[in-house]
């Protein structure tokens, strides 16, 4: 065994304490600039802490629903866009009517089009959207806006997913399986993509005709639409369940589902996905947006038509606001005008959290991402809890605006 004497004399230990002498004797006015280090630009442009945009060009598909495409607004500090993965999105942070509110929107273009300058956000109107209302009928080339980094974690991962994805879109949930798409024809991700796309008629399917000329440039992409209220050739009809899935699906490789829609589509898919037997890591869900009508759960115990008092300390002020039964925390600060974190706001990114000081809440259990942590000191996501009786929150102040 070496002495200590020896180690002293250990190369690494000369390293050790030359690198503690020249700290020492340094002057105070040598300090290292961190942000020279190349790794430190790099991480600066691959996770910014905002995106200044602005318009560049608006595609209109119906009056409902709009493709935005923006570009970087070097003249607000940002030069170059953040790469991405396939399948993620965008936090938007907007002003309305005097009130900052925060949206996330799957990105539709391809993670290679950011190096084009471009990235593509399409957006359907949600009907008593604050947001989508907003940007579809405002928003308009040159306008600026503020987006985060990309977020979220609907994105192919060889060592989880199967190499084929079985898709199944509905809506406004294609806009995450374009980009897949595209990304597949360039190179970028190294999998197969046989998508379910459902609409109520073959005009709803916005990209058809480009997901068309995808399908019949590459064969690893195939699309299928099914279509709910019309019977048209070359297409299925009815709902996606487990027999349309087992038909189109590998019949002697694995495969992982992917899903992005409304929640009543996941309601159902999940019930028919549940009888093929897959692992679970073979089944991913898109983050769905906001959770409406909690009285619709079996388990939901409160009263709908109860109104109550929500006490929001931030950063040491307090404000006391109404919240009714059926709005979550989240809608009901933003509605009063505060303004509190918020990302995919369906409960998954733990982005909003905040600390339940008193009162209950009611959480529904298929969107409670919550940690046990969370859960054992009082953490609640705002963005999915719904009063019970008056609360008082302790909020972290928002990050975007």
């Amino acid at each position: 065994m070496k002495t200590i004497e020896n180690l002293k004399n250990t190369e690494i230990v000369k390293m050790l304490l030359g690198r503690a002498g020249a700290v020492k004797n340094a002057p105070a006015t040598a300090v290292a600039q961190l942000d020279t280090y190349p790794a430190n630009h790099m991480a600066a442009q691959l996770h910014p802490h905002a995106q200044f945009l602005k318009v560049k060009e608006i595609i209109t598909h119906s009056a409902d629903f709009k493709s935005f495409i923006f570009e970087p607004n070097a003249a607000k500090g940002t030069k170059h866009l953040a790469w991405f993965s396939a399948g993620q999105y965008l936090v938007i942070a907007i002003n309305v009517g005097g009130k900052l509110y925060c949206r996330p929107y799957s990105i539709a273009s391809s993670p290679r089009d950011t190096l084009a300058g471009e990235i593509r956000l399409s957006i359907k109107r949600v009907e008593g959207g604050i947001v989508s209302g907003y940007l579809l009928d405002n928003l308009k080339a040159g306008d600026e806006i503020i987006a985060s980094a990309p977020l979220g974690t609907f994105t192919y991962e060889p060592l989880r997913d199967a190499k084929h994805i079985v898709g199944i879109a509905g809506g406004s949930g294609i806009t995450p399986f374009r980009s897949l798409a595209k990304a597949i024809c360039e190179g970028d991700e190294d999998c197969s993509l046989t998508l379910l796309y459902g609409s109520r008629t073959m005009k709803d399917a916005v990209f058809a005709e480009e997901f068309a000329q995808m399908a019949a440039e590459n064969e690893r992409i195939q699309i299928v639409h099914v279509l709910s209220e019309e019977k048209k050739k070359g297409c299925e009809s009815g709902l996606i369940d487990a027999a349309l899935i087992q038909k189109y699906a590998p019949a002697d490789a694995p495969y992982s589902i992917f899903l992005c829609g409304p929640q009543a589509m996941y309601d159902f898919a999940d019930k028919e996905i549940a009888t093929l037997g897959l692992k679970r890591k073979y089944v991913r869900h898109e983050l769905f947006g906001e959770y409406f009508h909690p009285e619709k759960n079996a388990d939901y115990s409160g009263d709908i038509g109860a109104a109550y008092k929500l006490r929001v300390r931030i950063a040491g002020k307090e404000q006391t606001i109404d919240c009714a039964a059926d709005t979550s925390l989240l809608r009901a600060m933003e509605q009063a005008g505060i303004n509190a974190p918020s990302d995919c706001r369906s409960g998954r990114c733990g982005w909003c959290h905040a600390q339940l000081l008193s009162g209950e809440v009611y959480i529904p259990a298929s969107v409670d991402g919550r940690r046990a942590a969370d859960k054992e000191f009082g953490y609640i996501h705002p963005c999915c809890a719904f009063p019970l009786s008056d609360i008082v929150l302790d909020v972290p102040p928002v990050l975007y605006g």
